[in-house]
């Protein structure tokens, strides 16, 4: 396999790159918000993952601007939709984020979860194609769909291409964001954007630390001189995916970075892998079509 490095990056659909490392921001309280993110920027993260939800959108974009901090284009700065939006709603929502953050785009926008129904799903597609071909983002996407949701969504595109005048007028689906560890690894999901060259970008990578102490995790830390939630997160990235660790400790942001002196074999990989489905976060994926 190719070397991994902070430094990594994925080619997407819409032909940017994404840092393979994320840097979550899911509960940091917005006051903390700017410090940590300046820190993990410090520290090497080039990928910021934040949402409308998490209220903390403005403290990513402090930081992006302060002192020292990196050019905005060496950042790959997300936010997410909230669910239950529509087409007027979404739409307006991404020029919120764009003035609560204060900077001129994003690099992703991804839909946060596919409650709604159809109608409203296809809408908040559409906003978001809308704001691609605005310049106020560059790369779209969706978490939390399962693959239902991802067939309808393909329908919808093709939909939008004949309505509004053919191929790449629908959108591109980039990034897909999910729960996804060794304990829950959403085999259909992958396979399914795989297929499609969709980046798949695993949330939660460290179980929340609920499974710190399985044996074989256990083992492979003590094998590599690693800490458990160091495997984990290269377990992630050697599956390809893009995990987005998070933290409010400076020295477990800088942890969570220092996955790349060491490599997991297949038979390590092999050890980890389970067929349980025992997701830790909330769980939209089975979620029904009209939800």
């Amino acid at each position: 396999m190719p070397s991994l490095s902070l430094q990594s990056k994925l080619k997407l659909p819409s032909g940017y790159e994404i840092p393979q490392l994320g840097f979550g921001v899911y509960q940091t309280p917005p006051e903390e918000t700017a410090k940590i993110v300046t820190h993990a920027l410090k520290t090497g993260y080039r990928h910021i993952d934040s949402a409308v939800n998490y209220r903390n959108e403005s403290g990513c974009g402090e930081a992006l601007r302060a002192p020292g901090a990196p050019p905005r284009d060496q950042v790959f700065f997300t936010t997410k939709i909230p669910r239950n939006s529509n087409y007027e709603s979404a739409k307006a929502q991404v020029d919120k984020s764009l003035r609560e953050a204060g900077v001129d785009y994003f690099d992703l926008i991804l839909i946060h979860a596919p409650y709604g129904g159809p109608e409203a799903r296809k809408g908040v597609w559409l906003a978001l194609v809308e704001a691609v071909e605005a310049g106020k983002v560059r790369s779209i996407g969706i978490s939390n769909y399962g693959v239902h949701h991802l067939a309808e969504l393909e329908e919808y595109i093709a939909q939008l291409e004949k309505e509004r005048g053919g191929k790449g007028k629908g959108g591109v689906v980039s990034v897909g964001q999910w729960e996804i560890h060794p304990w829950c690894q959403r085999k259909d999901i992958v396979e399914w954007c795989q297929k499609r060259g969709v980046a798949i970008e695993a949330y939660s990578p460290l179980v929340r630390g609920q499974r710190f102490g399985e044996p074989s995790l256990k083992a492979l830390a003590s094998k590599h001189g690693k800490s458990e939630a160091q495997v984990l997160i290269r377990w992630s990235l050697q599956k390809g995916y893009v995990p987005l660790p998070k933290s409010a400790k400076p020295e477990r942001v800088e942890a969570n970075a220092d996955v790349f002196d060491f490599e997991l074999s297949e038979e390590d990989i092999k050890s980890l892998d389970t067929d349980e489905y025992a997701p830790v976060c909330w769980d939209p994926v089975i979620s029904k079509l009209e939800d």
